[in-house]
């Protein structure tokens, strides 16, 4: 694995012209953040050895190098999802890259299901911590020594960067919610008991990525900042039917504000 991590970010390194500290998961939601990126270098991931491909609808499958404002930055559009088939070793492979590219600081987003019975269609929600309920442990396995055997996750998502993001709320008048965010393996949405459930376990949002990848991140010493948009509702009385199209119209509604928050927040500090 280490071999193959290696290799990965050699052929990038001999590739790209600059030297990001700074990476972005473009997930549900921040689709849009890609036209704001200059000096673009774009990579698919068809070319990158030893790369997975992503197979989800509205999913992207490059990366990209540039500029965000003055920021060089590294992006990922399009993930990789336990459900589609990929052992955890794959879906968290690119974090594994980023630390051998020298990323320090992880931005994260998805779409999830709200429990919260305060949220709504459309809020976004800033990640505080989370509850791993994937079958399989992305750490699970022979150590690589990017970090210890035994991580500590008792800050997973950092204080620094959400409070950040919160002063930069207040200025541009964007209302965001903080919860935690439960991620499963799916692919199939929720049951009103499942939703139940994750609310009485202390979730106010599921999904279905982003917690592989941020542990992974912790293990290799990277700082995150996670966000999620609420596509749907898992709130008694108010479940209805939904589908993927249906996460894809309210995420599409909810990007602009995501995009200004990431962009602010990813200007507001130095490496």
């Amino acid at each position: 694995m280490l071999e193959k991590i290696q290799e990965t970010a050699s052929y990038l390194k001999a590739r790209i012209h600059t030297a990001p500290k700074t990476a972005v998961i473009l997930g549900t939601g921040l689709g849009n953040l890609v036209d704001e990126i200059t000096e673009k270098q774009e990579i698919p991931y068809q070319e990158i050895p030893n790369f997975p491909i992503s197979t989800v609808e509205g999913h992207s499958g490059k990366l990209i190098f540039g500029k965000l404002g003055k920021k060089e930055i590294m992006a990922m559009q399009g993930r990789f999802h336990f459900y589609e088939g990929y052992s955890m070793k794959e879906v968290t492979f690119p974090v594994r890259v980023m630390r051998e590219l020298g990323i320090q600081t992880l931005f994260v987003s998805n779409a999830a299901g709200g429990t919260n019975p305060t949220f709504k269609i459309g809020d976004l929600m800033i990640i505080t911590d989370h509850i791993n309920l994937f079958p399989e442990h992305p750490l699970r396995g022979k150590n690589i020594a990017y970090g210890p055997r035994f991580p500590d996750m008792s800050e997973a998502y950092d204080k620094q960067l959400i409070q950040k993001a919160l002063d930069i709320a207040n200025v541009q008048g964007i209302t965001l919610r903080q919860g935690v965010y439960l991620g499963t393996q799916g692919p199939t949405f929720e049951t009103p008991s499942e939703y139940r459930m994750f609310y009485r376990l202390g979730a106010d949002a599921v999904g279905m990525s982003t917690v592989p990848e941020v542990i992974v991140a912790k293990h290799c010493g990277i700082r995150v900042f996670g966000i999620s948009v609420i596509t749907d509702l898992g709130v008694e009385g108010k479940i209805i039917e939904v589908s993927h199209e249906d996460v894809q119209l309210a995420a599409d509604a909810a990007q602009p504000y995501m995009t200004t928050i990431m962009r602010e927040l990813i200007n507001s500090f130095q490496n």
